[in-house]
């Protein structure tokens, strides 16, 4: 068993869910960190309570509410109208919280000392390359050069599913018999997933690709 300590970013969307589970299948000590940064709604992180309760894994999570302030111009942080279709980056660019995961892996790192952790994972995938700059190789390759001198011992930063596409996660997490019941992906926060947005159209695709019914409720076409 590979006990090593580690600290998963848990938003409580399919990808850090699935990265979650897939750390716990290999025998991790994980620990998890959420964020409420000010983002439209709460649903995932109630969705990341859940998976955290379910699997026994202790959480912090951190109010930053008031960073919403100087990352307002986000549909995902402000009140903006939430884009729908296919992500496309003349569309989607007005989801992009300003240096979003930089941001919350710095304090992530920072928890991580303080509990004697020194892995910190996150899980960008290759679908989000071309529209998050937070989410391309290069950001990553940059923050573990970071991560290694923030403290007086390197701090490791992971991201396994860089080159994989959201249909490769969905199917790791079929795999591991993820409840993708307990994941949030809607942009907008309604009651049910609005299966329009970005997103929903992505989330929904991978399920289709892997043959396999998204069991979330969707609001009626």
């Amino acid at each position: 068993m590979n006990d090593i300590k580690t600290l998963v970013v848990l938003s409580g969307g399919i990808d850090s869910t699935v990265l979650t589970y897939d750390y716990i299948n290999a025998g991790r000590d994980v620990y998890a960190i959420s964020f409420d940064y000010g983002q439209r709604h709460n649903k995932e992180l109630e969705c990341a309570a859940i998976t955290c309760e379910k699997l026994g894994i202790p959480q912090k999570i951190v109010d930053i509410t008031e960073i919403k302030d100087i990352m307002y111009s986000s549909a995902l942080t402000g009140n903006g109208t939430v884009p729908e279709g296919h992500y496309e980056d003349a569309s989607m660019k007005s989801t992009v919280v300003a240096n979003r995961n930089s941001i919350l892996i710095n304090l992530a790192m920072a928890y991580a000392i303080t509990q004697d952790i020194n892995r910190v994972a996150y899980a960008a995938h290759g679908g989000d390359h071309a529209i998050y700059p937070d989410c391309r190789p290069e950001f990553v390759l940059a923050l573990k050069a970071l991560a290694a001198k923030v403290h007086y011992t390197p701090i490791y930063i992971e991201a396994p599913y860089l080159m994989w596409r959201k249909e490769d996660i969905v199917k790791r997490g079929i795999e591991l018999k993820v409840p993708f019941i307990d994941t949030w992906s809607c942009y907008k926060g309604d009651k049910l997933h609005c299966g329009k947005c970005g997103t929903c159209v992505e989330r929904l695709e991978a399920f289709k690709l892997n043959n396999i019914k998204d069991p979330v409720k969707y609001a009626k076409k």
